[in-house]
């Protein structure tokens, strides 16, 4: 079985890494030629932080890219029902989970292992449910946007596959890094043969029949990962040894490359405009509006709900300053406002506005699986303008604190310096949204039409093939060409659509004439200096690691002390303690005591280092689960026959104390006061090893 299995595995990815390979030096032509012809959006008025995290080591480690956070168990039971035919539990019966209250959070995955967790009260629950979706989200994200030739030919690759095995329109499934997404690609192709071969055979009651299936799916996933990464890079090593020629053939040739490409073009659409035209008309055109306004609505309100928790929260921060700590306050409130990005609670309000997100009537039109990538996409957006905003702010508020400024001017400055980020925020925001909405448009409509199109234009494309020349081959596809030219057809018609929303002021939208260039010249020198570290340049106190006699660090050792804290202290999927929140805040009551629940020692739970290519260590993440202090156990949600735990032969069931490890100055930056006493936190557990992603 083992052996079929990979074989089926390597027949699929070696087909895929051909597609990869085409797609590749189209993308390095494309790059090549962007940065020459240096075309682009308009300029962004606000900064962008330097050590945006994507690619930062993990505060913790959990296998979240492609699952589904759901909260209840009657949602989890059917998910699992429908994934093999034949297995849903008869009335009555014990289902596969218990739930010891009626708070689970679970983080479901169609192919790999799934996390249980339990929540003593429903407040935890949606606290908890906040933090998981914004490690799916991140997780999901995995591919970096500054990767201009390796992102570009893989989603290219991933597209142009499917649609060879008659599968167009938006994927659910394109989640996570390069392997992950691939992995997913083969088991999308593996699991209907591994259901029809392995689900007779297995024996028992329904639900052990699906227990079985969860712990085979998970066991394949896992095989199918390790072969995938293998190939993959295996490939993407040769590719990269063989760019600097590709580049050189480029930069020689890149004219004639040009112009056999418009050749080519200019035949392919003289072919198919006419029944392109017709297409576009009598099927796409007429529903281009109601789509628009199906995004723009939720999608407006969302970035609407970024500027006003943004303003909110430096003016509480500026109402403070006034009347509690002044400029000796200033480094803590600062460091606070720094993390606001990725504090996934405060921007929870930001992501849910996506939520009642529909194309009621449009999806089943155009094959739309799931509204799920644009809610993420549109939710990414959001959180990368809120640091972009967060981050200007913080550099011209330290701009300003040069001059020495007193309390009262220090209060005026920061108001003055919150206008002009928010008239910088609402441009940028924008044109964020205007090329959202673009892209979205395409993505939805592209696929339709080129299935549509498919049965009388595809068959004709191979005798184009003898218009490109043997050289330039590698840089020009006629496939991607026939794309573009599909692409063109209905382009007119969606710019034309954005163009009347942002005329008609539409959801607060920017006309395309007004474009701001460099009107702030001197702002982007100021991003060029090292990362500013609120706690030590304006803290209390610093954070008392320098105590002793120690040296001080030279220049470049400080910067990257400086960027080790803020990574430690980053809020990317962590809730952070708000027992100490600023104690004025607009238009509200002062805050009451800290609840017994709160998370003060959460950060050092999530701070241990887990290796994200090895099984992880006893600890208690052992299964992904987060868990925090309360006045009773977190329970964590127990399989009616859990599988046998690999900590040193514990007995399946048996429940394991385990204390967290408290976090010291060094690793956080900050002083830690002892908690006290803290009952034990039990949890059971399961097989760990698996695939692994970062967050």
């Amino acid at each position: 079985m083992h052996a079929s299995l990979s074989e089926k595995t390597e027949k699929i990815l070696r087909e895929f890494l051909r597609f990869y390979e085409d797609q590749y030096g189209v993308s390095l032509f494309n790059s090549m030629r962007h940065e020459i012809e240096g075309t682009g959006p308009p300029q962004a008025q606000l900064l962008w932080r330097k050590a945006y995290e994507r690619q930062m080591p993990p505060r913790a480690v959990i296998n979240s890219a492609g699952y589904k956070v759901l909260t209840s168990v009657d949602q989890y039971l059917e998910l699992v029902g429908n994934s093999l035919p034949g297995t849903t539990s008869k009335s009555g019966s014990t289902p596969i989970l218990k739930c010891p209250t009626q708070f689970p959070l679970i983080l479901w995955h169609p192919y790999a292992r799934h996390y249980y967790f339990c929540m003593m009260t429903e407040a935890e629950q949606d606290k908890w449910q906040a933090v998981l979706q914004d490690c799916v989200r991140h997780c999901n994200n995995g591919i970096p946007e500054n990767s201009k030739v390796e992102g570009p030919a893989f989603t290219d690759a991933i597209r142009i596959y499917r649609q060879s095995k008659e599968q167009y329109g938006t994927w659910e499934m394109l989640c996570g890094n390069e392997v992950q997404i691939l992995s997913n690609l083969v088991m999308e192709e593996l699991s209907p043969a591994l259901k029809g071969e392995l689900g007779p055979r297995l024996k028992g009651k329904p639900q052990e029949r699906q227990r079985q299936w969860i712990q085979i799916s998970d066991a394949v996933y896992r095989l199918v990962f390790e072969q995938a990464k293998a190939h993959f890079e295996e490939v993407l090593s040769k590719l990269q040894l063989a760019r600097p020629a590709m580049e050189a053939v480029i930069r020689t040739d890149m004219d004639q490359i040009i112009t056999s490409k418009e050749h080519l073009a200019s035949k392919i659409r003289a072919f198919i405009l006419p029944k392109a035209e017709v297409c576009v008309r009598n099927h796409v055109q007429p529903y281009i509006p109601s789509i628009l306004e199906a995004l723009m609505v939720p999608t407006s309100q969302g970035f609407t709900e970024v500027r006003d928790v943004f303003f909110k929260e430096v003016t509480d921060m500026n109402l403070n300053v006034i009347n509690e700590g002044g400029i000796d306050k200033l480094g803590e409130y600062m460091e606070k406002l720094s993390q606001l990005a990725y504090h996934p609670l405060k921007m929870q309000s930001c992501y849910e506005k996506m939520e009642p997100l529909r194309l009621d009537g449009l999806q089943q039109r155009f094959d739309v699986s799931s509204t799920s990538v644009f809610k993420q996409r549109a939710q990414i957006h959001m959180r990368e303008q809120m640091d972009n905003a967060v981050y200007t702010f913080e550099t011209l508020l330290h701009q300003e604190l040069g001059k020495g400024p007193t309390k009262e001017e220090l209060c005026k400055s920061i108001q003055r310096i919150l206008e002009r980020v928010l008239k910088k925020y609402d441009y940028d925001s924008s044109s964020v949204r205007k090329r959202f909405f673009r892209e979205a448009l395409l993505q939805i409509t592209i696929p339709f039409l080129l299935k549509k199109l498919a049965p009388t234009c595809k068959s004709e494309l191979p005798r184009f093939q003898e218009l490109i020349f043997e050289d330039f081959a590698r840089f020009i596809l006629v496939e991607n060409t026939y794309e573009e030219v599909v692409l063109q057809t209905v382009m007119k018609d969606i710019l034309q659509a954005v163009k009347e929303a942002a005329v008609q002021r539409k959801h607060n939208l920017y006309r395309d004439s007004i474009v701001l260039h460099n009107s702030d010249p001197n702002l982007h020198l100021l991003a060029e200096g090292a990362p500013i570290d609120w706690g030590e340049q304006y803290g209390d106190s610093g954070d008392g690691s320098d105590s002793g006699g120690s040296p001080s660090p030279c220049p470049s050792e400080a910067a990257n002390l400086t960027e080790k804290r803020r990574r430690a202290k980053q809020v990317v999927s962590v809730v952070q303690d708000e027992e100490s929140g600023l104690p004025f805040e607009a238009g509200s009551e002062p805050p009451s005591p800290a609840s017994p629940d709160s998370v003060t020692e959460l950060r050092g739970l999530l701070a241990q280092d887990l290796q994200a290519e090895s099984p992880p260590p006893a600890s208690p993440l052992l299964n992904g689960a987060p868990v925090q202090e309360s006045p009773q156990p977190v329970a964590v949600l127990e399989a009616s026959s859990p599988p046998a735990s690999p900590l040193g032969h514990l007995p399946p069931g048996k429940a394991m104390d385990i204390e967290s490890p408290k976090p010291s100055d060094q690793e956080t930056g900050e002083q830690v006061s002892s908690p006290g006493s803290r009952p034990p936190i039990h949890t059971t557990t399961e097989d760990s090893a698996g695939v692994q992603t970062e967050f």
